[in-house]
Order: structure tokens, then C-alpha cells, then sequence
């Protein structure tokens, strides 16, 4: 069996963002040399997610807005884990309800996707440098 990992790395330059790193993971597994078996990405971060869904820039939107009303930034005080300093209570939150990772099957060479599937990072508390692991394994 095979085993391929890589980090991929982000700067975002905004508090949150999505961004669509699905050609990025295509390149790791082409790199890997894995035909059949599985590909995991998940969030190196307690303040990111990686989620799979349609790349779609109305759906990120109502993304945003949902995430806005489960889980305000502000006030930053109604949090007690803002009172140890941070000011990012919020995006742990918001990480939690978009989790943490996602396992993609690999078949004939290819990530195994349904229609309109695409790999994203999500970001909650950005403008530091931050990462995601892709990890294959297979045959």
C-alpha cells in the first residue's frame, strides 16, 4: 500500500473566507501515484474547517450570513472563551458546525465525487498563516 501527506498552506488576508482547494488535492493524488483507495483532508486549525460541497458563490454566501447568525463575531464579550484574550470564540463555533475533514474514495486515479462535489478550506479566523493535511493512501 501507498501512503502520500502533504501540507497545504493559507494566508488569508481576511477573517473568513472559502476557498476551493479541490485541484490542489487532485495534484497531491496524481503526485501520490494512488489509483484506488482514499484521500483525507482535514483542517490543521481549531478556528478552520474543510467541507465538501457545490462551488457556487450564492451558496457561500448563505454559507456566510448562516454561519453569521449561529455564531456572531460580535459582541466578542457575550463568549467566555474571548474573556482568556482571544476574540475568536466565534470561529471555533463555526469550525465545529463545518467540520473538521473529509474523506474522498479514489477510483481509476480520480477523486470518486458525486455531481457538483468540490473540496473547500474554510476559514473562520484568518490573516495568519495556517494549513490542511491531505493524506492517500491506497494501492
Amino acid at each position: 500500500m501507498k501512503s502520500y501527506r502533504k501540507e497545504l498552506w493559507f494566508d488569508i488576508p481576511t477573517r473568513r473566507a472559502f476557498v476551493n482547494i479541490t485541484h490542489q488535492v487532485e495534484q497531491c493524488l496524481s503526485e501520490s501515484g494512488v489509483r484506488e483507495g482514499l484521500a483525507l483532508v482535514n483542517a490543521m486549525h481549531i478556528t478552520a474547517s474543510v467541507f465538501i460541497n457545490d462551488d457556487e458563490s450564492g451558496l457561500h454566501q448563505d454559507y456566510e450570513k448562516w454561519l453569521e447568525r449561529l455564531a456572531p463575531h460580535e459582541p466578542t464579550a457575550q463568549y467566555q472563551h474571548n474573556r482568556t484574550g482571544e476574540d475568536n470564540a466565534d470561529a471555533h463555533l463555526k469550525r465545529q458546525v463545518m467540520g473538521r475533514e473529509v474523506v474522498v474514495a479514489i477510483t481509476q486515479g480520480k477523486l470518486d465525487f458525486g455531481p457538483w462535489e468540490q473540496i473547500f478550506y474554510g476559514e473562520f479566523d484568518g490573516r495568519r498563516r495556517k494549513r490542511a493535511l491531505v493524506k492517500i493512501i491506497g494501492e
